[in-house]
């Protein structure tokens, strides 16, 4: 590549990330819990991006990623299964489920984990929930075996699932991050698009757009 086709490929980045910006999901976080699988770390990471969320944790007793997110975006196994979006998305690992929540509570986060039949939770199917009223929301998902853990259950504000109508009562994670996300990302836009801040102080005299023009063929 020669230099013109650089200083294009640059241009045409800075252009791309301006056009994004008003989209992007302000204090929403996807947390992921204690994956075993690196490639759906990925996807969990391609879904966080493509959608607008602004961080990705990851609680990793094994500690198999870094602590360092330059590394991590160095990292050939997550570059290819996030599809680069790792180069574009904030992602920062925890030891433990409980390092994380102090760490979310500490910054004024409210948690919502993915988990169907919870018992002495509230719980709710994923479109029936306001995920406007929480100025700060960080979204909870399970291990891809053993699914949400009691401790997680026990520290979040309440359990959301996805509601399911087939003989399969499942969904792999990316999946299920995907349906999720959408959801909570698309309340949280427009939200954003008529305010300011929280609870409606602020509002704008221009909303902001809440879906990118299509683009001519």
């Amino acid at each position: 590549m020669d230099n013109s086709e650089s200083k294009r490929s640059r241009n045409a980045v800075r252009q791309r990330a301006q056009a994004i910006k008003p989209f992007r999901c302000k204090n929403l976080i996807a947390v992921i819990e204690d994956p075993s699988d690196v490639k759906n770390i990925g996807s969990v990471i391609r879904n966080a991006n493509a959608l607008g969320v602004e961080k990705v944790y990851v609680i990793d007793p094994r500690q198999s990623l870094s602590d360092d997110w330059q590394d991590m975006r160095e990292r050939k196994s997550l570059s290819k299964t996030s599809v680069s979006a790792v180069k574009w998305t904030f992602v920062k690992r925890f030891d433990s489920t409980e390092d994380c929540f102090d760490h979310l509570e500490r910054k004024g986060f409210v948690s919502v984990v993915t988990s169907p039949h919870v018992k002495g939770k509230a719980s709710a199917f994923l479109h029936e929930v306001d995920y406007q009223q929480y100025t700060k929301l960080a979204v909870w998902f399970g291990n891809e075996a053993r699914g949400i853990s009691e401790l997680a259950v026990a520290r979040c504000d309440m359990c959301i699932s996805i509601p399911m109508f087939g003989m399969i009562e499942s969904l792999n994670l990316g999946t299920s991050s995907g349906i999720v996300l959408y959801e909570v990302t698309k309340q949280r836009r427009e939200y954003q698009s008529q305010y300011k801040r929280s609870r409606k102080r602020g509002k704008r005299s221009e909303p902001l757009p809440t879906e990118m023009p299509r683009e001519q063929s």
